[in-house]
C-alpha cells in the first residue's frame, strides 16, 4: 500500500492523503478521488508518509504516464507560490476542459490522398473532379484542403481508390504539409538577430524590438525550424485567437514539423487531444493563446512570444497568471532560450533591458519597399463631428477608396452608443448592478451592460417623461458602421468586434475576405490591432481615443501608446504608402505629440523616467488584494484587518474603493501593496494571504500579483 498527496482543484492551499494499493502511479499522473460526497480529478503531487490515520482509497489511475513532465511540474509548483495559488486550483487552470473528466481521450487522425500514378490520365467529366485531380499532380494532399475544393470529396476520391489510381492514409493530424512553402530572402536587419539567436546558448531571453511590418514572424519561424531540426520542441504564444489561424497557417506551411494548435475556440476533445500528443511529444511546435503556456514539452527547446506586451496575456480572473511570465519561469527550469516579439514592447521588458537581464535585438525598418505610414491629427475642438467621423476623415476616405485601397476605421468601442439619454429630461439607460450606462446596440434593440451582461428592450420613447428626444450619447463602431454605409453607399463594408466575430470562424472568414485585396471599409476594435498583415490598407482612421487619456489608472498611457502605434502598423504594409489620420480634443497632448513627433521608442523612455521619480511599477514591484461584497463596508473592513501589521521596505495602500466600485451587485475595494524588493513583497503576502484565507467573512476576494491595472 502506498500513501500518495493528490492536488484537488479547490481554494485550500494543501495536498489531500489517498491508499492506493499497487504500484503507485507517479507525480503528474490524472486521479480519480472520492472527495466528500462526490468524486473529483486530481493529480498525483507528492508519495506521502505513512500514518495511522483512515485514508480513503483512490478510485482510479487515468494516465499510464504523468501528463506534466517533470520542468513542467517544476514551473507549476514555482507558479503556484509566486501567485499565491492553491496548487490543485492552478493544476485545474493549466489542464484544458476534457482533461478535467475521466473519459478516454481520442487519438485524432486525418487523411492524406495521394496520386499512386501521376501519368495516369485524369477524369474526363465533371468539373470538380478535374479541380481534384488538378490539386493532386501538385503533390500529396489532406482531406481538408481537398474540402475547400469540393465538399463531398470523400465519394469522388473513394471510387479512384477502388481504382488503384490514389492511396489514401490516415496520418496524424499534426503532421507537416506533403510541399513546404519556401523561405523568403532575408533583410540585413534580420539576418542580424537570427545570428545573434543562433550563438545564445541555455537560458537567455531576448527582446526583439521590431517596428510594425518589419519581420519579426519570419525570424520566429526561422529559429523555430531550428529547434525543430535538433530533435526539440517550441510553442509560440500568441495574444488573441484571431491571430492563431492566419499564424497557424504560416507556421504549418514553412515548418518540417508536426504543428497543434491550443486556443479555447477549440472543442474540448481537439485541445485534450493536442494537449496529450504534445505530452507524448507527438507535437514538434505548440501555436496558441495565454493558456498554450501549461502545455506539456518535454524536449522544450524554446518559447516565443508574440506580441509580448499585449494585456490579453494576462488572465483577469481566476489564478491571475502572466503568460509571458509564466514563459520565464518554465524556459529557466529548462535552461531554453525565450523570444519576445513586439513594435511596443512593454514598460516591464525594456526596463528588463536596461538592467541587463534581457538582450535586445531590433529591427528598425520595414521589409521590402514598405515605408511606415504617416500622421495627420485632425483638431477636433470647435469642428462639426457627425456620428464619430468630421468632415476632412471622409474626404481621405474618398480618396485611399478612389486609389483602389483599403481603409481601416478604428473605434476602441463596441456598439452603436456608449448611451442613450432623453435631451429632455436627462434619462440615460444605467446599470444599478455595475453604476454604469448601458450601451446602445441599435441593431439587436438593446440597452446592455458591458460588464456584467444585464439588458433591457431599447425604449421607443423616454421611460422617465415619455418624451421622444432619446438620443446617443458618444459613438461605437456600429454606429461608424451604419455611418460609412451612408457615405459610401456602394463600398463593401465589414465590422470587426466582439459582436459580429461570436460565430465560430467568422473573424477568420472576414480576415480571407479582406485579404483578397478589393477596396473595401473596415470597422473594428482592438482585435484588428494586433498583427494581422492586411497588404491593401492604405488608410487607418483613429475615431477617438480621448476617453482612454482621462482614465486615472498610470498605466493607461503606456497601453493606448502601443494600441495607436499598433492599429497604425496596418496601414501601408505592402506596396501603397500608408496614412494614419488621428481624430482628437487633445491634440497637444503630451503622449500624443511625442509618439508621433519621435516614435514609441522616446516615448517610453520619457515614461519609465517619470515612473522612477514616482516609485511605480515595474520600478517597484506591486500586488493587488481585491474583496468584493454586497454590503461595502464588510469588503471595506475586510481589508483594513489586513494592512497591519506594517513591515519595513513594504508600502500598503488602502484599502480604497475600486476606480469601478461596483460590479454584479458587489461594492469592490482594494489594498495595493507596494515594494522594491520583490522578496519582502512576497513575504508580506504571504502572512496576509493566510490571513485572507482563514477569515470567517463570507466574501469574494483575489490576489493580483504583478497587476495590470488596479481597476
Amino acid at each position: 500500500m502506498s500513501i500518495l498527496q493528490i492536488a484537488i482543484p479547490v481554494p485550500l492551499d494543501r495536498l489531500f492523503d489517498y491508499r492506493y494499493d499497487g504500484d503507485p502511479p507517479a507525480v503528474g499522473c490524472r486521479v480519480r478521488v472520492p472527495f466528500g460526497k462526490r468524486e473529483v480529478i486530481g493529480v498525483v503531487a507528492a508519495i506521502g508518509k505513512e500514518h495511522d490515520g483512515d485514508l480513503k482509497s483512490i478510485a482510479e489511475v487515468l494516465d499510464r504516464e504523468p501528463l506534466f513532465d517533470p520542468i513542467l511540474w517544476q514551473t507549476l509548483e514555482r507558479a503556484a507560490r509566486y501567485y499565491h495559488a492553491p496548487l490543485g486550483e492552478l493544476i485545474a487552470t493549466a489542464l484544458p476542459s476534457g482533461l478535467k473528466r475521466s473519459e478516454a481521450i481520442d487519438v485524432q487522425r486525418e487523411t492524406l490522398i495521394a496520386l499512386i500514378d501521376r501519368t495516369a490520365p485524369g477524369p474526363m467529366r465533371g468539373a470538380h473532379a478535374k479541380a481534384l485531380w488538378q490539386r493532386l499532380l501538385a503533390g500529396p494532399a489532406f482531406g481538408a484542403e481537398l474540402a475547400t475544393i469540393h465538399g463531398p470529396w470523400r465519394a469522388i476520391v473513394r471510387r479512384w481508390s477502388d481504382k488503384r489510381l490514389v492511396s489514401v492514409t490516415e496520418v496524424s493530424p499534426y503532421s507537416p504539409p506533403p510541399i513546404l512553402a519556401p523561405a523568403p530572402p532575408l533583410s540585413i536587419a534580420q539576418n542580424s538577430a537570427l545570428t545573434t539567436l543562433r550563438a545564445s546558448l541555455g537560458f537567455d531571453v531576448c527582446l526583439l524590438d521590431g517596428v510594425t511590418g518589419s519581420g519579426k514572424t519570419e525570424v520566429y519561424l526561422q529559429r523555430l525550424a531550428d529547434i525543430v531540426c535538433a530533435g526539440q520542441q517550441g510553442l509560440l504564444l500568441v495574444p488573441e485567437i484571431g491571430l492563431t489561424p492566419q499564424l497557424l497557417a504560416r507556421v504549418r506551411e514553412r515548418l518540417p514539423a508536426r504543428v497543434a494548435a491550443l486556443h479555447s475556440s477549440l472543442g474540448d476533445g481537439e485541445r485534450a487531444a493536442a494537449y496529450a500528443a504534445a505530452a507524448r511529444g507527438e507535437v514538434d511546435v505548440v501555436v496558441g493563446t495565454r493558456s498554450a503556456v501549461w502545455t506539456p514539452l518535454p524536449r522544450l527547446g524554446l518559447i516565443v512570444v508574440d506580441e509580448e506586451h499585449d494585456a490579453s496575456f494576462k488572465q483577469q480572473d481566476g489564478i491571475r497568471y502572466h503568460a509571458r511570465d509564466v514563459a520565464l519561469l518554465r524556459a529557466q527550469a529548462a535552461s531554453a532560450p525565450v523570444l519576445l516579439g513586439s513594435a511596443t514592447p512593454s514598460f516591464e521588458s525594456l526596463h528588463n533591458v536596461a538592467s541587463g537581464k534581457f538582450r535586445r535585438l531590433e529591427l528598425p525598418v520595414r521589409i521590402g519597399s514598405a515605408k511606415p505610414p504617416t500622421w495627420t491629427t485632425i483638431d477636433l475642438r470647435q469642428r462639426s463631428l457627425r456620428d464619430g467621423l468630421v468632415p476632412e476623415s471622409l474626404v481621405h476616405i474618398r480618396r485611399h477608396l478612389d486609389a483602389g485601397g483599403q481603409v481601416l476605421v478604428f473605434k476602441n468601442r463596441r456598439g452603436y452608443a456608449p448611451a442613450m439619454m432623453c435631451h429632455d429630461c436627462g434619462w440615460h439607460g444605467y446599470c444599478e448592478a455595475c453604476e454604469h450606462a448601458l450601451t446602445w446596440h441599435r441593431g439587436e434593440g438593446v440597452l446592455r451592460c458591458h460588464t456584467c451582461g444585464y439588458q433591457i428592450r431599447a425604449p421607443r420613447s423616454c421611460p422617465q417623461c415619455h418624451g421622444l428626444a432619446l438620443m446617443p450619447q458618444g459613438s461605437g463602431t456600429e454606429r461608424l458602421e451604419v455611418a460609412l454605409a451612408e457615405h459610401f453607399p456602394q463600398t463593401p463594408l465589414l465590422r470587426l468586434d466582439r459582436d459580429t466575430t461570436a460565430r465560430k470562424n467568422a473573424f477568420e472568414d472576414a480576415i480571407a475576405t479582406v485579404l483578397r485585396g478589393q477596396p473595401m471599409l473596415i470597422v473594428g476594435t482592438q482585435m484588428l490591432a494586433k498583427g494581422h498583415h492586411l497588404p491593401d490598407v492604405s488608410l487607418v482612421v483613429i475615431a477617438g481615443v480621448d476617453e482612454h487619456l482621462m482614465s486615472p489608472d498610470f498605466r493607461a498611457a503606456e497601453h493606448l501608446a502601443q494600441l495607436l502605434v499598433q492599429v497604425a502598423g496596418r496601414a501601408g504594409r505592402a506596396s501603397r504608402a500608408g496614412e494614419v489620420l488621428l481624430q482628437s480634443h487633445l491634440p497637444e497632448h503630451p503622449m500624443l505629440t511625442m509618439l508621433i513627433a519621435q516614435g514609441y521608442g522616446a516615448y517610453a523612455q520619457a515614461a519609465l523616467a517619470e515612473r522612477a521619480q514616482a516609485e511605480l511599477p515595474p520600478l517597484q514591484h506591486a500586488a493587488v488584494l481585491r474583496a468584493e461584497h454586497r454590503d461595502a463596508q464588510v469588503a471595506e473592513s475586510f481589508l483594513g484587518e489586513l494592512v497591519h501589521p506594517p513591515m519595513a521596505g513594504v508600502e500598503i495602500v488602502g484599502p480604497l474603493p475600486a476606480p469601478n466600485r461596483k460590479r454584479q451587485d458587489r461594492y469592490r475595494y482594494q489594498l495595493i501593496v507596494l515594494s522594491t524588493q520583490r522578496a519582502l513583497l512576497h513575504s508580506a503576502l504571504r502572512d496576509r494571504v493566510a490571513r485572507m484565507r482563514a477569515s470567517k467573512i463570507k466574501l469574494r476576494y483575489s490576489i493580483d500579483v504583478d497587476p495590470l491595472d488596479f481597476s
